[in-house]
């Protein structure tokens, strides 16, 4: 177990040259990435599983991480995405009665490089002052070489803007989740896998959707080949200006008004699919307490998020008017509380919505999962005027 062992030293340093000192957490090496931090208290496997968080740091504003262990059943991939984690107060053991292992166990058998022993308060008001930054973790050997070399690590490394991640993280092969037994078959739903949770379809599927979960790659032939009712489109990583393809896949499902929801990355593509723009925000939302508005209820929501860019309202138009586009007028629907993000759309004459944060979130808040029922909804609509 991790609390047995002596700990190596390591350091953290970022891109403005700021350095960190503490010790190794999980495996020992070197890791860069985009140094961002996440607010959730809880959740920490769900964030470290989800492929959204591929190539970056992630600082936890939770002095004590890992307390309940780890288990089979909450994780959201098949793998550990983030590029490194950095944590304040690691638990010397966990104790929890579905804990399954040790999270410390885990990162190293991951191969995943982390640091603990850094004051992460810090750390996230320096990010919070200068923006997501790139970082790098050196831990063992690899901490002991020089300030300046270590800086030339992390300097060139690749930045976030201009990187296309859907199709490092999609899924191979095209896969079905099916209603569980005892729920009928109500809907059929092609989800482009941009880096989808397991929760995502496991929600669908409660509802009685079958979900065929399709390669980022898909073509529109490929989507239609499922008889679709509806077309989902996920959350992921990257950059959503280089997803020229799945934008151009997204007009025609949009052309052929065919109900749409996507979230997150989905949200920034059906943006740009309309003519917006869409641009890299200083520092981003990630956690599981953002506060949203709906404007179509008045409900301020507590959201799950993990996003570094943002679709651009229209110069001059407040949000809370219509846009022009080619589709007909769209909406804002739902606006980030704290900077006004736009964090939500609704097409007004095709059938498509779409979230920026994340409405299955685990371990929580579980406030927007009717959005799931708002997308069956849709789907009865337009099945209902065919």
């Amino acid at each position: 177990m991790s609390q047995y062992r002596i700990p190596e030293e390591a350091v953290l340093v970022l891109e403005d040259g700021r350095t960190f000192r503490g010790e190794a957490y999980g495996a020992v090496g070197t890791t860069v990435g985009e140094a961002v931090f996440a607010t959730g208290m809880t959740g920490y496997q769900e964030t470290f599983t989800d492929p959204s968080y591929h190539r970056q740091v992630v600082v936890m504003t939770a002095p004590h991480i890992g307390n309940t262990g780890i288990n089979a059943e909450d994780r959201e991939s098949g793998q550990v995405w983030v590029a490194g984690v950095v944590v304040r107060d690691p638990a010397l053991r966990p104790s929890n009665w579905r804990s399954q292992g040790d999270l410390e166990d885990g990162l190293r058998r991951a191969g995943v490089v982390g640091i603990s022993g850094v004051d992460t308060r810090a750390i996230t008001l320096h990010l919070r002052d200068r923006g997501a930054m790139r970082a790098g973790i050196f831990s063992g050997e690899a901490a002991r070489a020089s300030h300046e070399e270590l800086l030339r690590t992390v300097t060139g490394s690749p930045v976030m803007t201009g990187a296309a991640l859907a199709a490092e993280v999609t899924t191979e092969h095209p896969y079905v989740v099916s209603p569980p037994e005892g729920t009928p078959t109500r809907f059929t739903v092609a989800a482009l896998d941009l880096g989808i949770k397991g929760r995502t379809p496991a929600l669908l599927a409660a509802r009685g959707v079958r979900v065929h979960v399709l390669p980022s790659t898909s073509t529109f032939e490929e989507v239609l080949a499922t008889e679709p009712d509806g077309v989902f489109f996920s959350n992921g990583p990257g950059d959503p200006a280089t997803a020229e393809h799945e934008v151009e896949l997204l007009r025609r499902v949009l052309d052929a008004r065919l109900p749409f929801f996507g979230i997150c990355f989905g949200n920034q593509l059906l943006g740009r699919a309309l003519g917006l723009g869409t641009y890299k925000l200083p520092f981003g939302h990630r956690g599981i307490n953002q506060p949203v508005l709906d404007r179509s209820t008045g409900r301020v929501e507590v959201t799950s998020h993990n996003h570094g860019f943002a679709i651009a309202w229209p110069e001059g138009l407040a949000t809370d008017q219509p846009a022009a586009t080619p589709y007909g007028p769209v909406s804002c629907s739902h606006v980030a509380l704290n900077d006004d993000v736009v964090e939500g759309l609704r097409c007004h004459d095709v059938p498509a919505f779409s979230v920026q944060y994340h409405p299955e979130a685990a371990a929580g808040p579980h406030d927007a999962e009717y959005l799931f029922d708002r997308f069956v909804a849709m789907m009865e609509d337009t099945s209902a005027q065919a």
